[in-house]
């Protein structure tokens, strides 16, 4: 059931079940842990609460953990997918895949760290020829830690051996 508010002006939200109806990211690679708001075809903003229990911390670094920047590029693109999927008012299913076609302008500007929850608001900037090109931030209390713009496309799941 999704959590919808039920007047126009307030804030509408998923919860970690309904955001795995849109993405087929499992732990420990499911990065989205909750929608705080969205506008269909137009915003989106989500959450990643970063704690010391992620995987890549025993190795990234074990006397200074630090979250990978291609981790951080991840959730945005997972938080542009739901974006895309709820726009098309389709959920994915084992026939379709979503593709990184191109990052553009990434830039790091802190670390992010066990502890922090990581903001992501993504805007969809356009759409042509079945490319999604979005506008992406992610920061930490009000300060940016990444930004890039990223383009996406979903294709059907090729089989193997086909």
């Amino acid at each position: 059931m999704t959590t919808e508010a039920t007047n126009a002006n307030s804030a509408k939200t998923l919860g970690i079940n309904e955001i795995k109806e849109y993405l087929p990211h499992r732990y420990p690679l499911l990065l989205v842990d909750r929608v705080v708001d969205y506008e269909l075809g137009k915003t989106i903003t989500a959450i990643k609460n970063v704690t010391v229990n992620e995987e890549f911390f025993n190795g990234h670094f074990p006397h200074k953990p630090v979250m990978p920047g291609v981790l951080m590029i991840e959730a945005l693109a997972q938080t542009a997918a739901i974006l895309s999927f709820m726009t098309m008012n389709v959920k994915p299913d084992e026939n379709s895949v979503v593709y990184f076609v191109g990052i553009d302008n990434a830039r790091f500007k802190r670390p992010v760290e066990p502890g922090d929850q990581l903001k992501m608001d993504v805007e969809i900037l356009r759409t042509s020829r079945g490319i999604w090109k979005y506008k992406a931030t992610a920061s930490v209390d009000g300060k940016v830690a990444v930004e890039a713009e990223l383009m996406c496309t979903i294709r059907a799941n090729e089989k193997a051996g086909q």
